[in-house]
């Protein structure tokens, strides 16, 4: 037994793993019982971003599952190397969606194969792939969904880093589609009172998402009547916010999250706006004041994005 567990524990060190002693124990469990010994499933392990990481991950998963499905999922992580390379190597670079993983196991699935279309997704896909979504918390679960599939061409070399971005980005637009389109279907009356608009502003706008950044975005309501809108304004005007700050030569409508060169990209806009998406309505029949744009900030390198999503 001595000469076993030494055997094992030098393996474990070989492959990576920083705790030799716990993977151990965790690779002991019933639910790896039987894949525990198999070669190909350590080398995986230790070609992740981190190896203790991905294993903790899958013996949660694993266990979240029905016996059935935990075989299944078992025989196939050990029999076919795409799937193996995406669940295990999204399961060592995040924690968050090794989490997702365990709270809904079923979502593996999403991982086992590739259509054409999955390799290079876009708005339309992620939409379609958020339509079933009905409530807040299934928006949520079916964009961790979407992110999966993100993830895991990212870390097995299928998107580079800006086609990665890209993705991220349009599966903003493609959520914050589903929540407005979500809120007009709630609030029918208040959403025939007005058309609302959601632009992406920042890095959601230029398409150079990454997966902690945050998504900035301007809401822009159009009332129905022209005198309502004259009426809204006029405390804004007294005010002076919602005239151009000096040295802008007149230039409105950029939020104080705008980027410094301006690109926008609606995530969702009314008909008549240059948005990606639309849909009248807003709980307000006012538009909400537009502030004025902060001064530009001197040119300098920018912070490259994080690999990995994180909780």
């Amino acid at each position: 037994m001595q000469g076993r567990r030494s055997s094992t524990f030098s393996r474990l060190l070989r492959h990576g793993f920083t705790d030799p002693g716990a993977a151990e124990r965790l690779l002991d469990l019933d639910v790896l019982s039987g894949v525990r010994t198999d070669p190909v499933l350590l080398e995986a392990l230790g070609a992740t971003a981190d190896p203790d990481q991905a294993l903790r991950g899958l013996v949660r998963l694993a266990e979240a599952l029905e016996p059935a499905e935990r075989r299944a999922l078992l025989d196939t992580v050990t029999t076919a190397k795409p799937l193996r390379d995406r669940l295990l190597g999204v399961l060592g670079a995040s924690e968050a969606l090794g989490d997702h993983l365990a709270r809904h196991p079923a979502d593996w699935h999403a991982l086992v194969t590739y259509e054409a279309a999955d390799l290079h997704p876009g708005v339309a896909e992620f939409v379609h792939g958020l339509a079933a979504a009905d409530s807040p918390d299934a928006l949520r679960r079916a964009y961790r969904r979407c992110l999966l599939g993100i993830a895991a061409r990212d870390v097995c070399g299928t998107s580079d880093l800006a086609r990665t971005a890209a993705e991220l980005a349009d599966l903003a637009t493609a959520t914050l589609r589903a929540a407005l389109a979500m809120a007009a279907a709630e609030q029918p009356q208040d959403a025939a009172a007005c058309r609302l608009a959601v632009i992406g502003m920042g890095k959601c706008g230029g398409h150079e998402l990454n997966y902690v950044s945050d998504v900035d975005v301007i809401f822009v309501a159009e009332p129905p009547e022209a005198s309502e809108l004259a009426e809204a304004s006029e405390p804004l005007e007294a005010s002076g916010l919602s005239g151009p700050p000096e040295g802008s030569a007149g230039r409105r409508g950029a939020g104080p999250s705008a980027a410094p060169d301006g690109r926008t990209s609606g995530a969702a806009s009314a008909p008549g706006t240059s948005g990606a998406a639309s849909a009248p309505g807003a709980a307000c029949p006012h538009p909400p004041p537009i502030l004025p744009t902060p001064p530009t900030p001197p040119a300098g390198p920018s912070r490259p994005p994080p690999d990995w999503p994180r909780a």
